[in-house]
Formats: C-alpha cells, structure tokens, sequence
C-alpha cells in the first residue's frame, strides 16, 4: 500500500501541480505569520482549488484561535486542519466540531515519554503528526528530525504521519524502519526557506512510492 504522503508549506501553482504529479495524498498551506511559508487565506484557497478532486487540503496552523478558523473555513474550506501548537485534546475535539473538518494533531517528540498522551488525541483527531521537537521559535519546519527508536514497540489507534528532517534521500529508509503509515516533508523539498523546488518535491514523491 502506498504510503499517505504531504507536502507542506506550498505556495506556488508550480509547487502544487509537482506535488499534484507525484501523486500527493494531502498538499499543506501554512497560516502561522513567523513562518517563511505563512500564506494568505485567499492565495491558499486558490491553490487548494487546483488539488480538488486530487488531494486533501490541510490548514496548517498554531493555536488558531475561533476568528482565524471560521475565516479559514470561509475562504480556503480546507479538508483538514494541522494544529501544531499546544492544543488540548478538548480544543482539539472543539475544532473538529466547530469547522465540520478533519484534525491532524501534531505532537512534538525527543523521548518516548512525549508520545505518553497520544492516546487522548486519539480519541479526539483523525491523524497525529510525530514531529521532532521544535527548535527557535517555529513549532516546525525547521529540517531537523528526531531518533526514530523511540517509536519502538509503539502503536496507534489512528493513521500518523512521520515528519521532521526528511528529505528525497531519506525517506525510503524513514518508511522502512518506522513502518509510519504517512509522511510530511516541508524544507526536504526547498531550495531556500519558503522556496519550494519542483523537481525536489518529484524526487521525494517517486522515492516514497518506491519504499
């Protein structure tokens, strides 16, 4: 089975049909402002327009507060939200609830002991992101990862997505030693903070079918 596979931080129509191409499962728009890759709801919605029919939208996003997720909703009507900040489970369930979307929830990981409340986010999200620990001031995308071992003898009630330092290079061994059932990569695939490269988005995508 082919694994689920997101791109995050897409900008550009170029960077969307690459992804589009290769066969993404679910394409990533950022709304967090610190981030290179923070997008305006209305560009997004335009973008996510081209994936309809083809892919999932995410609305990747930090402790978004009720004002942003119902202009969100308005404008982009992402299929999922990612939420990469230090949501509650009940804030969680609430946003589900509230936008009628799927909710991916991140969850940073350095020890095995950070994925002891995973399953309470089980039981109120559709997907969980393992992300490596945030490092600065951005809860993610910073291309780094986190040791894989800690993901030993763990299981998951819910589909999850593997991320953190992947690259067109690395992927293939990721799926292979993790077994994750999903991927995300975001700067694996840039030339430069932001800058998504077509033909590294490709690379990425062909290596992951062909794990």
């Amino acid at each position: 089975m082919n694994p689920l596979v997101k791109i995050c931080g897409l900008s550009t129509p170029d960077a969307v049909d690459a992804a589009l191409d290769g066969g993404a499962t679910h394409l990533g728009f950022v709304f967090f402002p610190r981030s290179p890759r923070d997008i305006d709801p209305l560009m997004a919605a335009e973008l996510a327009g081209m994936a309809r029919g083809k892919a999932l939208s995410v609305a990747v996003c930090v402790d978004p507060d009720d004002a942003l997720l119902d202009r969100l909703q308005s404008e982009v009507g992402p299929d999922l939200y990612q939420l990469h900040g230090r949501e509650t489970p009940e804030r969680v369930a609430e946003i589900r609830a509230r936008t009628g979307a799927g909710v991916i929830k991140a969850l940073a990981v350095k020890s095995g002991s950070d994925l002891d409340g995973a399953a309470a986010y089980e039981r109120a999200a559709d997907h969980l992101m393992l992300d490596a620990h945030p490092s600065g001031d951005l809860p993610g995308g910073a291309g780094v990862g986190f040791d894989w071992g800690v993901l030993a003898g763990r299981s998951f009630t819910k589909p999850w997505f593997l991320a953190g330092g992947l690259k067109p290079e690395s992927v293939a061994a990721a799926l292979r030693i993790t077994g994750a059932p999903g991927v995300d990569v975001s700067s694996g695939v840039e030339s430069a903070p932001g800058v998504k490269e077509p033909a590294l988005i490709a690379a990425f995508l062909k290596a992951a079918r062909n794990a």
